[in-house]
């Protein structure tokens, strides 16, 4: 499924209490295709969202009443699912930030460009939708892959420590897996029957928190109306997962500690203490220790939290599981994309051994990202190296590894050498003169950059062969 059917799928809701301008990004988004909704303040788009469906929610940040920042929270912990993009026109850098750490998936300032917004809706849209033919497709749970030593160790792990009623931390880089692996303590432990709840801490404020894990009575704030069941009780033996622990306040840390050590909570608003039960998972992607010297993170909700420890690695870390979660991510792209029965596309030689170069600082997630991009892109067809569209290192990435000067630019300069000539050898069809030509270069030149990358002109496909589920071998010009 190419991204512009995508796009007719997409539900859009606009949130701004300017007449104008909301009907004005309602006609530009819905020209693209997408399904769209107005709503002219934050309190009309709660109600519309308690109802209906939706995928991508464009919100004006200053509006009477709840602002889109407040929108943007509710959403977060209310409707996960769904994707918000907030748009300003007091477009500081600090509004920016508090937009983004809240979840957002982008900021706009006004005024903006047609092109650029719609270039927003399309990219987070079409992400939204996706997600949302998954869910449907039953496709919420997703296997542990491990086929790399390091990651079987980690579910051996998970399966002797599943049945065992005691908190567990999951420690994991961004897109490493860690609601996953929650996920896997909950469907091997005692009670899989019971509710699965996930909140991410980073995206809510204390207020926020606390309602959504405690509760709150009818009255107690704005827009209570009526008594709502925090996730601790909501549990009912089940498991809550609380990503992102660090950014929680120390006060916070407090009531969560007493919660863990007395089984009680108290909804905000409420007079008495309430009995709950449920097994917690809390994950983080910083090392807590060096916080807890800072004096940031209590230690003993440290020491509370950490009764059993999981350590994720990076996708660097297990490049075992490479091929693997290639495989299991083009067909769920394929299935979710092009509709059951598509022809998975294949992946070239070339292509792959993009994906192997490539450092994946975002780990699975990114991969997954990827090679949806690709499944599009290419039409479902063979995909090549430039259907990724991995960019090349950013320094910036670099100086956060601690290398040198000289030592990131060898990186950036080797990363570019290996996509300039895998590229040449996919147009060449793996003819090793043609490519040297191409590139302005002495076959010899080229023969000892493939060298010194480890590229073999071997597997790409001549050109000419337009079929056939593994791509041919090179022309034999050597």
């Amino acid at each position: 499924m190419t991204a512009e059917a995508l796009l007719r799928e997409l539900r859009v809701l606009v949130v701004d209490d300017e007449d104008d301008i909301r009907r004005g990004i309602e006609r530009l988004v819905g020209g693209a295709g997408a399904a769209v909704t107005g709503a002219a303040s934050g309190e009309a788009a709660l109600a519309w969202l308690a109802d209906h469906e939706v995928d991508l929610v464009l919100t004006d940040v200053r509006m009477p009443g709840l602002s889109g920042l407040d929108l943007l929270r509710e959403i977060r912990a209310r409707w996960s699912h769904a994707e918000v993009v907030l748009i300003s026109g007091f477009g500081t850098i600090e509004t920016a930030v508090a937009c983004l750490q809240a979840g957002a998936a982008h900021f706009l300032a006004k005024p903006f460009d047609n092109a650029a917004l719609l270039d927003v809706v399309e990219r987070v849209g079409v992400r939204a939708v996706v997600r949302r033919r998954s869910r449907a497709a039953g496709g919420g749970a997703r296997p542990l892959i491990a086929v790399d030593p390091r990651m079987r160790e980690v579910v051996a792990q998970i399966e002797r420590i599943a049945p065992l009623r005691v908190p567990v931390l999951v420690h994991g880089r961004s897109g490493t897996g860690k609601e996953l692996v929650a996920r896997a303590l909950h469907d091997l432990g005692r009670f899989p029957s019971r509710p699965f709840l996930a909140v991410n801490c980073a995206a809510q404020p204390d207020t926020l928190l606390e309602s959504t894990l405690f509760g709150h009575k009818r009255g107690s704030f704005t827009g209570a109306h009526r008594d709502h069941a925090g996730l601790f009780a909501q549990a009912q033996g089940g498991t809550v997962f609380l990503d992102e622990i660090p950014s929680m306040s120390l006060a916070f840390q407090a009531k969560l500690l007493r919660v863990l050590e007395d089984r009680l909570v108290r909804p905000v608003g409420g007079l008495r203490d309430e009995p709950v039960e449920f097994r917690l998972v809390a994950a983080t992607n910083h090392e807590l220790l060096p916080l807890i010297a800072s004096g940031a993170f209590r230690e003993d909700l440290y020491y509370r939290l950490r009764v059993m420890t999981v350590r994720i690695p990076t996708l660097a870390e297990r490049p075992g599981d490479l091929p693997a979660l290639v495989a299991h991510f083009l067909e769920r792209a394929t299935r979710e994309l092009l509709g059951e029965g598509a022809a998975v596309p294949t992946l070239s030689p070339a292509a792959f051994d993009e994906l192997r170069a490539h450092p994946w600082p975002g780990n699975v997630r990114e991969l997954e990202n990827t090679l949806q991009q690709a499944v599009v892109a290419s039409g479902g067809a063979v995909i090549l190296p430039h259907h990724l569209r991995l960019a090349a290192d950013d320094p910036a990435a670099a100086v956060e590894d601690g290398l040198s000067y000289d030592e990131g630019k060898q990186r950036v300069v080797e990363r570019f050498q290996r996509r300039f000539v895998l590229a040449a050898l996919e147009r060449s069809g793996g003819n090793v003169t043609r490519a040297a030509e191409a590139c302005g270069l002495t076959r010899a030149a080229l023969q000892r950059i493939m060298r010194d990358l480890g590229i073999q002109r071997e597997g790409f496909r001549p050109q000419g062969d337009a079929g056939g589920a593994n791509p041919g071998r090179g022309t034999g010009d050597d």
